[in-house]
């Protein structure tokens, strides 16, 4: 019998509701919450912004993969960074002991979230625009993601009940 795996991961763009959807969810499914973008500012001493613009976004994409390679958690609700889905050794590592769920927002909407993208800390190309970015991460998310979430319409609580009934979640 395989063993289930009992961590819930949150993969979608900045301003997707990966956070905030992930302290509910971890609330309704009795997990630990983490978060990996603060785990990136604590281990680093400073904003993802900083990093970007000080080191650049391939830096950010290096430290977001020792982060997410160095995690051991078990029980837990993990909201990655947007950025996450570009190591394949870092997603591959958190399948194994988790299901890997797109919180799939339509870019309109994630537009209307995010006012400045500027200063959100995106690991992001110096030239690509919110859009680009969006279209190139599409088909990443899609193709690690265990349960593909389309939000449009939904609140988080129905969000958070959606990923409970896909997930075989009943606790």
């Amino acid at each position: 019998m395989s063993q289930k795996r009992s961590n819930l991961i949150l993969i979608g763009m900045p301003g997707a509701g990966k956070s905030t959807v992930g302290v509910i969810l971890a609330k309704k499914t009795s997990r630990d919450f983490v978060d990996t973008d603060i785990l990136i500012q604590r281990s680093q001493e400073r904003t993802l912004q900083d990093i970007v613009d000080t080191d650049g976004y391939a830096v950010l994409r290096k430290i977001e993969e020792d982060v997410l390679l160095g995690l051991s958690v078990q029980n837990s609700v993990i909201a990655t960074g947007g950025s996450a889905v570009y190591s394949d050794r870092a997603i591959n590592y958190l399948k194994s002991d988790g299901i890997v769920i797109f919180l799939d927002v339509n870019l309109p909407t994630l537009e209307s979230r995010v006012h400045d993208f500027r200063t959100r800390g995106l690991a992001k190309r110096p030239e690509q625009d919110f859009s680009d970015l969006y279209y190139e991460r599409i088909i990443l998310y899609a193709k690690y993601a265990d349960i593909n979430i389309k939000c449009a319409g939904m609140s988080q609580e129905e969000v958070c009940s959606r990923i409970i009934l896909l997930a075989g979640d009943n606790s």
